[in-house]
């Protein structure tokens, strides 16, 4: 058995993507458009994926798009995703510029949590450590992670 995707239902396509590609750093690695199902599907990869993503089609998420209107709750129980990045000062600061709430700050240098604009949960982990470093140190949690 291997792992292929995650599937996350949204529902504002262009701003799930910018914060998926742009906030995240995530690349599309195909999409698929279905008129008679009326929904799109990307799929993207984390950049230390994209070889092993082209090669396999995995590891992915899965976004989809359902071109109806429908209210999707519950993202908590959902879980979160979670993704290694090489500095997570950097990608919190990022996503803070973005506009988007860091829920559980990376007060050391390793775990972050924020949520996407669909409200899953997604934790950040630091490639090896960091150490504390301000203003994340002094920043509080917000909201749930």
């Amino acid at each position: 058995m291997r792992y292929l995707h995650t599937m996350i239902r949204v529902r504002d396509l262009d701003a799930s993507l910018r914060f998926y590609c742009k906030g995240l750093g995530l690349q599309e690695m195909y999409r698929t458009e279905n008129e008679k199902g009326r929904f799109t599907l990307v799929f993207l990869a984390a950049p230390e994926d994209v070889e092993l993503a082209k090669a396999r089609k995995a590891p992915l998420v899965e976004l989809t798009y359902n071109w109806d209107d429908e209210e999707y709750g519950g993202g908590r129980n959902f879980g979160h995703l979670a993704y290694r990045v090489d500095d997570i000062y950097e990608t919190c600061q990022r996503l803070m510029d973005m506009g988007v709430t860091i829920n559980r700050p990376p007060r050391d240098g390793h775990m972050a949590f924020v949520r996407s604009p669909d409200n899953i949960s997604i934790e950040l982990l630091q490639d090896g450590d960091l150490p504390p470093a301000e203003p994340w140190v002094s920043m509080p949690n917000v909201g749930a992670w």
